[in-house]
């Protein structure tokens, strides 16, 4: 199984946003007829509520009907009101110090069900970095602002009166700053089914937000979300993605003070929160990182990075094979521009982020400090795509006279 992911900029919908829609629509259209589309709201009706409850997208929605060639299924679908049933099964955290804040997470799916599209657009005027959710939509992303979010399914079977949640994220990004501002919208558009929505601001403020269509929003102080909404209402999927051993484990990972962002975002890249069911359609596709505060954006798979910001955006793509090894990448020659330079070692980085990955493993398990420095060493590798190894033996030689056994890749 494998995927090709694409970062592609459009400041407006246009040329290129009409290719993916004429790429992947028969596919799309397939699925919403066979799970009862057709059958829904006319375009009409989708229309009104659009403009009722999200009126600065309409404008958008409308451009993107209008590339389908005014095709009146296509604008029922990408108006995403009373969608289909769908699930994304994903882990997410926000950790959050003083000056290095980050959320991440676990985009965990079949591979044949996803976009892989990194889409940097400006469609009311601010800069959005996101991935794609069904054409417009959002499974994860941050805006220019400093608002950073993400999704996951809320682990319940009910189905009501509303819009898809990734177009609910999708109008978060276009119209929020901060956190608060993000929550009032969420507690004021309705979401057709259970979902789970993480949030993480510059200015360090965290939340996860439980959408339902059948009760009130709920808002958690804990900025950690797995696939259920407090007490289990599904066991056997519930059973399926471990999602209470998952959100358990975030858990833990948050309360002990010696997470940084670092190994929090390696903690993703194995189990239990990484994971390779792909056949069955819980594997790890991805994991994103948001920095909101500087604007970044990395997608990691084990032993690979790929960076992103609104400072420097590339048109790329890296071609993602899955198997239940795990996932492994390759550099698929996409367009590059004048700051390209800046990630032609983002191979290396992640190569040498995972080979020392063992070493400080075994540091944590031995209960013993890492040597001084060793986060300096490693800010200045994902800085600067280069490993400082001077400084590196500096600070090995002067900490690490005791280092506990372990075996390097």
């Amino acid at each position: 199984m494998q995927l090709s992911f694409e970062a592609i900029a459009e400041a407006r919908p246009g040329p290129k946003w009409e290719a993916l829609y004429r790429r992947y629509w028969p596919t799309y259209k397939q699925w919403f007829v066979s799970r009862g589309g057709a059958g829904g709201p006319d375009l009409a009706t989708a229309r009104k509520r659009l403009q009722h409850y999200m009126p600065e997208l309409v404008s958008t929605f409308e451009r993107l009907v209008e590339l389908t060639d005014n095709d009146e299924l296509a604008g029922r679908f990408l108006s995403f009101y009373r969608p289909p049933a769908y699930l994304i099964s994903c882990s997410q955290a926000a950790l959050t110090k003083p000056d290095d804040s980050v959320l991440v997470r676990n985009y965990d799916l079949d591979p044949t069900l996803n976009e892989g599209l990194v889409l940097q657009s400006a469609w009311n005027g601010r800069k959005v970095i996101a991935t794609s959710e069904l054409l417009w939509g959002v499974a994860d992303g941050v805006n220019e602002a400093g608002l950073a979010l993400s999704l996951a399914f809320g682990g319940r079977k009910v189905v009501g009166d509303g819009f898809g949640s990734p177009l609910i994220l999708r109008y978060v990004l276009e119209v929020c700053e901060c956190v608060a501002e993000a929550v009032a919208v969420l507690q004021r558009v309705p979401s057709h089914m259970a979902y789970n929505v993480t949030l993480l601001d510059g200015r360090g403020d965290s939340v996860t937000v439980q959408v339902a269509p059948d009760r009130p929003v709920k808002v958690i102080e804990e900025a950690i979300a797995t696939n259920h909404q407090g007490a289990i209402e599904w066991p056997e999927q519930a059973r399926f993605t471990a999602t209470v051993e998952r959100e358990q484990y975030l858990r833990e990972r948050l309360a002990d003070n010696r997470t940084t962002s670092r190994n929090f975002v390696e903690a993703f890249l194995h189990p239990p929160l990484y994971n390779t069911n792909y056949q069955n359609g819980f594997g790890t596709l991805y994991t994103a990182v948001y920095r909101p505060a500087s604007g970044e954006v990395e997608l990691h798979w084990p032993g690979a990075l790929w960076t992103q910001s609104f400072d420097c955006f590339r048109e790329e793509s890296r071609l993602v094979r899955y198997s239940s090894s795990g996932a492994t990448v390759e550099a698929d020659g996409g367009d590059v521009d004048d700051c390209s330079a800046q990630s032609s070692d983002v191979n290396l980085v992640g190569m040498l982020k995972h080979a020392f990955a063992p070493l400080q493993q075994a540091f944590e398990a031995a209960d013993r400090p890492l040597p001084p420095g060793w986060d300096a060493v490693f800010e200045e590798l994902e800085q600067t795509g280069r490993m400082p190894w001077e400084k590196f033996g500096a600070m090995w030689a002067a900490g690490s006279r005791d280092v506990p056994s372990c075996s390097l890749p």
